[in-house]
């Protein structure tokens, strides 16, 4: 066992079909593999970790997400290099992904922070950094 580890993050979403088409393709590229699914949910697994997205019932539908409220704000993952950064900023582009803070990418982090920050269709902001 890995004490510490994340064992599995799940996150309630709007729209499972859009969230899986969105997330299924970035984690896989990662080197997620699929791991659980059911009617109103799926899950993706990389090593002892997995991320889990559950459809939100309707009645809890009615107030959206919002990064600044009380609650998640953003999920940041490991790229391989800066040049895998570039590589997933394209293809996230080619998919009419919203690329936040694109007047400072690849360094809105900072200086030396080389990232890509974006929105999944619930409008989390994700990111990918590089080492």
């Amino acid at each position: 066992m890995s004490q510490g580890v994340i064992h599995h993050i799940e996150i309630y979403v709007s729209d499972l079909k859009k969230t899986i088409e969105f997330w299924g393709w970035f984690l896989e590229e990662l080197g997620y593999e699929a791991f659980q699914e059911w009617d109103s949910g799926k899950s993706w697994r990389f090593g002892p970790s997995y991320i889990v997205f559950v459809q939100a019932e309707d009645r809890f539908l009615d107030i959206p997400y919002h990064r600044c409220r009380v609650g998640l704000n953003h999920l940041a993952f490991h790229a391989k290099s800066r040049e895998h950064v570039d590589e997933m900023t394209v293809k996230l582009l080619e998919r009419g992904v919203n690329i936040l803070y694109a007047d400072k990418h690849p360094y809105a982090g900072g200086a030396g922070y080389y990232a890509v920050f974006f929105e999944d269709p619930d409008r989390i902001k994700v990111e990918l950094v590089a080492p």
